[in-house]
């Protein structure tokens, strides 16, 4: 397929410098951010003490001669509260946030990789099938694309892609503040890193992945007939197993219960979604138990 290209106008931009930036961010991150260097991205989540994630997002780093720094890459709506976080966690750092969405977006670009010298240029960290992400003024999105030889699509067609790939948005297939970083296959998505000091949150995820009690996990589905709503609940008969997220074209995220799943399966009970016959499917990047898989295995 063509390289394609679409403008997220959901997505902003917070800016982190200053002589202690490192060190800050990586103090409360998920990820470790002493790996992160210019194009070599990591994505990472601020949590709650509790471990529930805040906001989640790419912490991309721009050269030396670009004037360096750390450039975040958040949901446009969430950014205010991020650099009220930052700023609240700074103390005596020499950092500096703040919150650039007005005068910088992001661009999704996928089926290929090319530079462009239009923006800040990163592969996604998540999964490489996701492509690369351009920082850039969003008047300058057209002609990026037009530099990069791709065609430049919406971001609904975006959405498509992510979704297909079963890669999980917060905000419509799970709840900030109220969501593990594993429910959000962030341990899958390269999102935790487990060998790392100290951060925010640490604990819990660290609790969760030694006792291996994720017992709910945002995960694809598929269905037949027309796109059942987001939001809606995820039914075994008549008991609720999840909650449905993104749709499109066949394919979807739900949030599910997946002890309740396995239960269902053993039964030979349905999934529905307003009425509408759903169907759980393994990521191929899934690396956690499945339901099913186990007794398929002996």
């Amino acid at each position: 397929m063509a390289l394609q290209a679409a403008h997220l106008p959901d997505r902003g931009v917070v800016k982190v410098v200053g002589d202690d930036a490192r060190r800050f961010l990586n103090g409360l991150l998920t990820n470790d951010t002493g790996k992160v260097a210019p194009g070599q991205p990591r994505f990472a989540a601020l949590l709650t003490p509790q471990g529930k994630i805040i906001v989640d997002f790419i912490v991309a780093e721009a050269p030396t001669d670009d004037g360096g720094g750390f450039f975040l890459d958040v949901p446009r709506a969430l950014a205010p509260d991020l650099v009220t976080k930052l700023n609240f966690y700074k103390l005596r750092a020499k950092v500096i946030a703040e919150d650039l969405s007005e005068v910088l977006g992001v661009m999704a670009v996928w089926n290929g990789t090319k530079e462009t010298d239009y923006g800040l240029c990163y592969p996604d960290p998540r999964l490489p099938a996701l492509g690369q992400r351009i920082m850039l003024p969003p008047h300058l999105v057209a002609e990026a694309a037009a530099d990069l030889g791709a065609t430049l699509t919406d971001a609904d067609a975006y959405d498509a892609h992510r979704i297909a790939l079963g890669i999980p948005r917060g905000g419509t297939d799970f709840t900030y503040g109220d969501t593990f970083p594993h429910e959000a296959d962030m341990d899958q998505l390269h999102g935790v890193d487990f060998e790392k000091g100290c951060y925010v949150g640490q604990e819990v995820v660290s609790r969760v992945e030694h006792r291996a009690t994720a017992r709910s996990r945002v995960v694809p589905i598929a269905y037949d007939e027309f796109s059942p709503m987001a939001g809606l609940p995820v039914m075994a008969g008549d008991k609720q197993v999840g909650q449905l997220g993104s749709t499109a074209k066949g394919r979807g995220l739900a949030l599910l219960r997946l002890d309740r799943i396995e239960d269902a399966l053993k039964n030979g009970t349905p999934l529905t979604a307003g009425g509408i016959e759903i169907r759980a499917v393994k990521p191929q990047w899934g690396m956690f138990a499945w339901p099913g898989e186990a007794k398929a295995a002996e």
